[in-house]
């Protein structure tokens, strides 16, 4: 007997959807999904071994069911006078939006954010039944404040999604026109700063918001510049009452004790895990340079990956590159491909692939 999953009595709205997820293929060069390319040190991984040891100990016990250790650790990370009480961390930053839109969106309310941006919002957003508004971002692809003022006007979100730095362009927002949205929105304004690590030098984030608007929230993660993405970690900054919001909403015992004592042990070796960082802002650099010196059309990012262009079949080239063993990711807006720097070694051969892709080799 055939079934399948036209067979379920799934809800409508998700009938024709594909999940998401960029391709996992094993390739020498992978570039496509904006890890850190640099792995813990062996010192490192002892340290991470000895601390899942330790909580093997007491698995048959459930884990500190409001993660406290780890939510101090973090606080203390992100300065900014944060607190634990301001601090929320769950199973990646996904889980963390996730819960926002179940405590703040749901049916009859809306969830606004300017594309192009990380795919990830729409799709949680109608994942809770909450109505996505896309609003697009200029041709410089920053957003336009003129514009999000009267989009927050007409729909009056409950949710806001800002991302800083933004992907798949890399562009970072400008901490004014956070200001001006934030004062502006009637619910909650995220700003998404899972890249936060790699903006240049001096770039504010908005976490030196929180004091001063108390719906503003603060996304980031472990998995980018602390290359923990095998360990899915993320969390928020937020107002205490916002962190109250979302327990009413989160799974009891959520992040396992395993989780926290990784991402608690990370925490405390931070200046090693981000050692990293500012080699790979150069390295960035260098082939936004190198780029445009092709003649490539290149978007400004803060971030660690770029997004180049403009190719009238993207596709060709993301598969001219795959056959060259680079993956790089099919992603943004047509004409465009977004590529992760990674090591030295790794952008050589990017390199050298896409310029025997696009014929100029």
């Amino acid at each position: 007997m055939s079934f399948t999953l036209n067979d379920l009595p799934l809800r409508d709205d998700l009938r024709g959807s594909s999940p998401y997820g960029a391709p996992q293929l094993d390739v020498p060069v992978v570039l496509n999904t904006n890890e850190n390319p640099h792995a813990p040190s062996p010192e490192l991984a002892k340290a991470l071994a000895d601390a899942v040891s330790d909580a093997a100990l007491t698995l048959n016990r459930y884990p500190d069911r409001d993660a406290l250790a780890l939510r101090g650790a973090l606080a203390d990370y992100l300065g900014h006078g944060v607190t634990t009480d301001q601090v929320w961390a769950a199973n990646g930053s996904n889980e963390i939006l996730q819960q926002i839109l179940q405590a703040f969106g749901g049916p009859g309310r809306v969830a606004l954010g300017f594309e192009p941006s990380y795919s990830m919002h729409p799709i949680i957003t109608r994942g809770t039944n909450t109505e996505w508004v896309a609003v697009p971002r200029g041709d410089d692809f920053a957003v336009d404040t003129d514009a999000a003022l009267a989009a927050i006007a007409e729909h009056r979100p409950s949710v806001v999604f800002l991302t800083s730095p933004n992907n798949p362009t890399g562009t970072a927002l400008d901490l004014d026109d956070v200001r001006r949205i934030a004062e502006a929105a009637p619910g909650v304004v995220v700003v998404d700063e899972a890249y936060a690590e790699f903006r240049r030098e001096g770039t504010p984030s908005a976490l030196t918001l929180l004091e001063e608007h108390p719906r503003v929230i603060v996304s980031r993660t472990m998995s980018k510049a602390f290359a923990l993405a095998g360990a899915r970690v993320g969390y928020l900054a937020a107002h205490p009452a916002v962190v109250e919001a979302l327990q009413l909403v989160r799974l009891p015992y959520h992040l396992s004790a395993v989780t926290q004592a990784v991402a608690v042990t990370a925490l405390s070796h931070a200046d090693e895990l981000l050692s990293t960082v500012a080699d790979l802002r150069a390295e960035r650099d260098g082939l936004v340079d190198w780029l445009r010196g092709e003649g490539f059309s290149v978007a400004d990012s803060d971030a660690n990956f770029v997004m180049f262009g403009l190719f009238e079949d993207r596709n060709r080239v993301w598969r001219a590159l795959l056959e060259q063993q680079v993956l790089i990711r099919e992603t943004g807006p047509d004409g465009w491909l977004r590529v992760t720097v990674g090591t030295a070694q790794e952008t050589a051969a990017f390199r050298a692939a896409l310029l025997r892709a696009t014929g100029r080799r």
